[in-house]
């Protein structure tokens, strides 16, 4: 008899345990009661710093709880796409004493911005306030890539003996420069990144991304997340990022593995 009561109080024990956690975790509706300020949140904004396999990225995010398990959000963010075989060349230029840096072969700059519909889910319960949240995100939707034109500052010689006579100009690549755009003897740097929008043009597409979360402390005030992942965009038609050459292929598509920081707040 003891032992049937024993057994009876540990069970009456355990199933109120469980009751308080849920109560813990559970999000009550409505939210709008003032004896849960603080504690409970239906809202979230973060902000995104992005870096991929061939790129960087920053967003923002604009969510809605839903349940504890789940978030809808939207997205907008702007980031660089580069080609695979992209790589920087340092060099002094001895004829001027010019020295500079730029990317041998590239022919255009890719901006992508991206627009997207995604949501948030969480595998388990966060029995803790402050513990670590498990989840995934995925997200796709339209972007616009922005096709800058690269400028080189390409050196022209007048005179062999009179280098100060030599012509230097910004200029992007075409099919008469093209001798001189590839000859690294006529390179002086690159123009920067404030030359060649005059002439850039667009080129619609459609990305999508998935991603495993981790939150610390997924329904605290302050957002503090981390997230891998992989991404996916691709183009109506090729992106022309470097001077046709023999292993340097444009495609329409690019794929990419990605890290992310997501800091923002609750309420």
């Amino acid at each position: 008899m003891m032992h049937k009561r024993v057994s009876t109080f540990l069970f009456l024990c355990l199933s109120f345990a469980q009751f308080l956690v849920a109560q813990e975790t559970f999000q009550p509706r409505p939210l709008s009661l003032s004896n849960n300020a603080g504690i409970v949140y239906d809202r979230e904004f973060t902000a995104d710093v992005r870096l991929h396999t061939n790129g960087f990225a920053i967003g923002f995010n604009r969510g809605k709880i839903k349940t504890y398990y789940k978030t809808n959000y939207w997205q907008l963010e702007i980031g660089e796409l580069k080609h695979p075989k992209e790589y920087r060349n340092t060099f002094d230029f001895a004829r001027n004493g010019n020295n500079g840096s730029f990317i041998y072969g590239k022919r255009n700059n890719l901006y992508a911005v991206r627009f997207a519909l995604g949501q948030k889910r969480y595998l388990s319960e966060k029995a803790k306030k402050k513990g670590l949240a498990v989840g995934f995100t995925y997200a796709a939707g339209p972007s616009l890539g922005i096709l800058k034109p690269y400028q080189l500052r390409l050196i022209y010689f007048n005179d062999p003996s009179k280098p100060s006579d030599d012509v230097e100009r910004n200029e992007t690549y075409s099919e008469e420069n093209s001798d001189i755009f590839t000859d690294i003897n006529h390179i002086a740097g690159a123009a920067g990144i404030g030359k060649g929008w005059g002439e850039a043009k667009l080129r619609p597409g459609f990305h999508t991304k998935a991603s495993l979360h981790l939150d610390w402390g997924a329904f605290d005030e302050i957002v503090k997340a981390f997230e891998v992942g992989i991404m996916f965009d691709v183009y109506t038609q090729r992106i022309p990022l470097l001077i046709p050459a023999e292993g340097n292929e444009n495609k329409p598509y690019f794929l990419n593995l990605y890290l992310t920081l997501q800091f923002g707040k609750r309420w």
